[in-house]
């Protein structure tokens, strides 16, 4: 049997690269041994990786020399930036230009770039419907992303693009969960209207990512979206209320409100829903359920994702 390829999972003890590394390690037939690349190999997960036959090394994005070194040798890799550990545009493009260089550097045969729309070509910076941020972003955490992907073309690095969806993981751990009301009632709080919103499990991402892995060459060079439902807000909100046994209802808000909610990214998250919003049609269109689903034939809808993590989910 041929040597396993090596794959170099940056972030493999967050949500995306975590989701991937234990997708390859968990399949006993993978063809690719697992790199988990992670800022501290002494944390719990990292240790957790490592007991599952992952050899984990550390790499910080945000120095060139050492994501380099992390890369060095490898075959295949998985790059994804932490735009909400800093919330800097300017660090996240700087983060994906080491990446893309660590890529090239390493003559890396197929990289995925976990990214996002620049949403400033359907609301320019001059356009008032949505306020502008940083000074040249309408989404920071979208538009830096896109921004830096030329890094990997103009390197010549091969490399598909992954436009990844809402993590329903949110509820639990980004304050996005049920909260109840003055008058005892709960609710989930949300600008979308009547909009649908592509959401999926975390590590439905991590494996639809090994899933791409899997296919060898077929992907390279092109943008593709996975999501594991398209839902509107007041759908989710049922499925919770089956779920966690309680009514929960979905309290509609318009994005001006929602931006107004002053949590640290407030203004970016609003500006990102109301883009999801008006944009609904053709951002579910590139989400594409059916070639999720051909991805990762164990894809996760909500309600199943809700009944795995009810116990998970706070109720403020």
């Amino acid at each position: 049997m041929p040597d396993k390829k090596i794959l170099a999972v940056v972030g493999a003890t967050g949500a995306q690269g975590g989701g991937l590394a234990r997708a390859v390690l968990n399949d006993p037939n993978s063809k690719f041994k697992v790199r988990a690349i992670t800022r501290d190999v002494n944390s719990e997960k990292a240790k957790a990786l490592k007991k599952m036959g992952a050899d984990v090394v550390e790499g910080n994005i945000d120095e060139e020399k050492s994501i380099n070194k992390a890369f060095k040798g490898a075959d295949l890799a998985y790059c994804v930036t932490f735009y909400w550990a800093h919330m800097s545009p300017e660090r996240e493009v700087s983060n994906t230009h080491n990446l893309a260089k660590a890529a090239k550097q390493a003559g890396i045969k197929h990289a995925i770039w976990s990214t996002f729309e620049d949403t400033r070509e359907k609301y320019p910076i001059s356009d008032t419907r949505m306020p502008t941020l940083n000074g040249k972003y309408k989404v920071p955490h979208f538009d830096a992303k896109a921004e830096a992907n030329h890094y990997f073309t103009d390197l010549g690095v091969p490399t598909t693009f992954l436009l990844t969806s809402f993590y329903w993981d949110n509820l639990i751990y980004f304050g996005m969960g049920p909260k109840k009301g003055a008058d005892g009632n709960y609710s989930i709080t949300f600008p979308m209207g009547d909009k649908k919103l592509p959401g999926m499990a975390a590590e439905d991402i991590g494996k639809c990512a090994y899933g791409i892995f899997k296919l060898g060459n077929e992907l390279i060079g092109k943008t593709v979206g996975i999501a594991g439902e398209h839902l509107t807000i007041s759908q989710m909100a049922n499925i919770l209320s089956n779920v966690l046994g309680i009514r929960i209802s979905y309290n509609s808000v318009t994005p001006d409100v929602f931006r107004s909610f002053g949590f640290p990214g407030a203004d970016d998250m609003g500006n990102m829903f109301q883009y999801k919003r008006d944009y609904e049609e053709e951002y579910c269109k590139v989400r594409d359920l059916g070639f999720s689903r051909k991805l990762n034939p164990e894809l996760m809808t909500f309600e199943q994702w809700a009944q795995l993590n009810k116990s998970r989910i706070p109720l403020a």
